[in-house]
């Protein structure tokens, strides 16, 4: 009786107040105006309204206000197939999965073929950097003879390019290095600000490139630690990605036997602080709502099932394949993974496993990528997928998310996201996340890493405050509900309308997509 009570106060809830669509892109017109002065905490950006804030978020923070307060939600669990995790942060700590069943005595108490496995499972054991899929292939013969060369050509021009970029970035920090401390002498303070910069007058040559450098790098994001980071993301693709002699598997299984499961532990912890990718995932689903000096989750209704299988480098089909079934075996209804690659050595562990989630109302949404390119072209083949060359989709509970940004003009999906009318699903804020980082630290990022887990936070809202939808419908009320922004795209390829370049042509909307949900129940 209890549980039917809580449904029809819901429903009522909903349909007393009579809630329209989000669908009026007039109110969106005055942001790029407006943006300038407003008062707005733009780290919650990708929560915000397009009617009440004028910004193109997901209407996270006015459904929860409008349509969530009062009513009492049921948990769900999210599994994040991801890096490790830092299960202490302050503003996750409190919505990580516990296996109830299991304890930690070194005994598989819940009998499903795992030791321990409190909060999930770790994949990769001690190890996190990698290689790439097509590197370890080539290195242990794994290719045919057809695709040999091209591997073969293809990593050496990734060095050549890892190289060049690196020569670059070493020429950009020196450069920048050099007018600071021109600078610094000239204002004689090593902690001047682009205020002093911009203030200062002078006729000298070098003081007046040092100055115009510094401004500039500082319009573009071009800091100190921005491009270190840059240099230790091309080293990575030197010293291990593409490099045909370095192997960083630590779990002495067999990577191409699939049913070689005696490996891993369960210790689903970040393993250093620059492990911090699904920490920033996990904190834009569930980050502590009531935590002011930190981000905001998208639902606290949440436990996050931990399974560390991505490392620095591509992941393994084998533990992605594993990673998804210990999901779904283990009470999990979302799988987020925030990630993908263009080469796979076994695509066909990891379709078989999206089709086990299918198969057991398991709604599974993906990254699109990050390489600005068309998913559509045959040439362009991203994993995980739920479908072959273009053809029927072989499972209904599959999301692909592209990245938008704030930018309300035609460069309003990020410049980086992949797209792609078939496959590529729908759009959702993917630029300048803010959120969880280890060591309860909290910083922007950018990526359609990001916008993926706002996909699956929305999917968790629905799913917390409707359970007996299923995921296909869940998956259907999120395409149809979303906002359809009418903007010529220009930072994407063909300069196509936003709704040409994913399935649905809309921005997801947390909103709408409630109301949907309302909508069908009662039918």
């Amino acid at each position: 009786m209890k549980k039917i009570f809580l449904l029809a106060i819901l429903i009522f809830g909903f349909s007393c107040s009579s809630p329209k669509f989000i669908n009026d892109y007039s109110s969106l017109k005055t942001f790029n105006q407006s943006l300038g002065t407003s008062k707005i905490d733009l780290n919650n950006w990708h929560n915000l309204d397009p009617e009440i804030d004028s910004i193109p978020g997901t209407s996270v923070e006015r459904a929860h206000d409008e349509l969530l307060d009062g009513l009492k939600g049921k948990k769900v669990i999210v599994a994040v197939i991801d890096t490790g995790l830092d299960t202490g942060h302050k503003s996750l700590s409190n919505n990580i999965w516990i296996n109830k069943d299991e304890k930690i005595n070194g005994k598989d108490d819940d009998n499903n073929g795992y030791i321990d496995d409190i909060n999930g499972w770790n994949y990769l054991g001690s190890a996190y950097d990698e290689t790439r899929d097509m590197t370890r292939i080539l290195r242990d013969n794994k290719v045919n003879n057809r695709k040999y060369d091209l591997v073969e050509e293809e990593i050496k021009k990734e060095i050549k390019r890892s190289n060049e970029q690196l020569n670059i970035l070493n020429y950009y920090i020196q450069i920048l290095e050099d007018s600071k401390q021109l600078l610094s002498d000239h204002l004689n303070d090593k902690k001047f600000t682009v205020e002093d910069v911009n203030n200062i007058e002078t006729e000298d040559e070098k003081l007046i490139r040092a100055k115009n450098i510094y401004i500039d790098f500082d319009i573009y994001g071009y800091t100190r630690e921005y491009l270190n980071e840059g240099v230790e993301q091309y080293n990575d693709f030197i010293n291990y990605h593409f490099n045909i002699d370095y192997n960083g598997r630590k779990t002495n299984d067999d990577i191409y036997d699939l049913y070689d499961t005696n490996y891993g532990d369960p210790n689903i912890s970040n393993i250093k602080d620059s492990e911090s990718h699904s920490t920033h995932v996990s904190g834009i689903i569930s980050g502590n709502r009531q935590n002011e000096s930190g981000n905001k989750g998208i639902n606290n209704l949440v436990e996050i099932m931990a399974l560390r299988a991505i490392p620095n480098g591509d992941e393994y089909d084998k533990d992605v394949a594993r990673a998804i079934r210990y999901a779904v075996d283990n009470g999990a209804k979302i799988i987020n993974g925030s990630f993908g690659k263009y080469f796979s050595s076994n695509p066909e562990w990891v379709i078989d496993a999206i089709r086990y989630a299918s198969e057991n109302n398991v709604l599974v949404i993906a990254a699109a990528g990050n390489e600005s390119k068309d998913l559509d072209s045959l040439s362009n083949d991203n994993y995980p997928n739920d479908q072959f060359f273009n053809k029927n989709e072989f499972s209904d509970t599959f999301i692909k998310v592209g990245a938008s940004s704030i930018n309300l003009d035609g460069n309003f999906t990020a410049y980086f996201s992949n797209y792609g009318k078939i496959n590529v699903d729908v759009f959702a804020p993917g630029v300048d996340i803010y959120s969880s980082m280890p060591g309860n630290k909290y910083k922007s990022q950018s990526g359609t890493s990001m916008a993926s887990p706002v996909v699956a936070g929305i999917a968790s809202l629905i799913m917390s405050y409707f359970p007996k939808l299923s995921a296909k419908k869940v998956k259907e009320i999120i395409l149809e509900s979303g906002i359809d922004i009418d903007l010529e795209i220009e930072n994407l390829g063909d300069n196509k309308h936003f709704r040409e370049y994913s399935k649905s042509g809309k921005l997801v909307n947390a909103y709408n997509a409630l109301i949907l949900a309302s909508r069908s129940k009662r039918k």
